[in-house]
């Protein structure tokens, strides 16, 4: 037999999934406290700024004013500051929420640190808001070329995320 479901009910829930968010994660070899801290103290020194950041070069620090509504921006060579985002959610060792303004239309991070052992944190990156942009600024090339369409926000959150890794394995005790 055939189904005589109409189309539409078939269909409407996939609507709702044509810009999904981006989810990536990663494992640390670190406690929860140690790796949300790296993760904001020490952002400017780990973070791919080539080619993660409006300023490239020019970035001498990236700051995170550990609050809600605080900003996250880059201060560059000249004393020029640009906003990446401002912290919606602050709730430190487990998660912030920040907007995203590197994109042609703010959209949301979270960033979730779930302690899975004594030294062993789940970092989960969820970048959402894809819905406020259009098929061209979601084809737009960002830090890499393919904009959110063609998998550049992917690629960049594992290398970001990979990064993070690194330093909070590399900076101070894991346990």
């Amino acid at each position: 037999m055939t189904s005589t479901t109409p189309r539409a009910d078939v269909t409407a829930g996939v609507t709702g999934l044509r810009r999904p968010p981006i989810r990536q994660s990663t494992m640390v070899r670190s406690t929860r406290e140690h790796t949300f801290d790296v993760f904001v103290s020490t952002i400017g020194q780990w973070w791919p700024l080539q080619p993660y950041s409006a300023g490239k070069d020019r970035v001498r620090a990236v700051h995170v004013e550990p609050r809600v509504e605080g900003r996250v921006y880059e201060r560059w060579d000249d004393g020029t500051e640009c906003d990446w985002g401002h912290l919606l959610a602050w709730e430190p060792p487990e998660r912030l929420v920040m907007t995203w303004n590197m994109t042609p239309a703010p959209t949301e991070v979270e960033l979730t640190f779930t302690a899975l052992g004594p030294a062993l944190t789940r970092v989960a990156v969820e970048h959402r808001g894809w819905e406020a942009m259009s098929d061209a600024q979601l084809g737009e090339d960002c830090a890499r070329p393919g904009g959110y369409l063609g998998g550049a926000f992917v690629r960049g959150w594992t290398e970001v995320l990979g990064r993070l890794t690194e330093a909070a394995e590399g900076l101070g005790p894991p346990a």
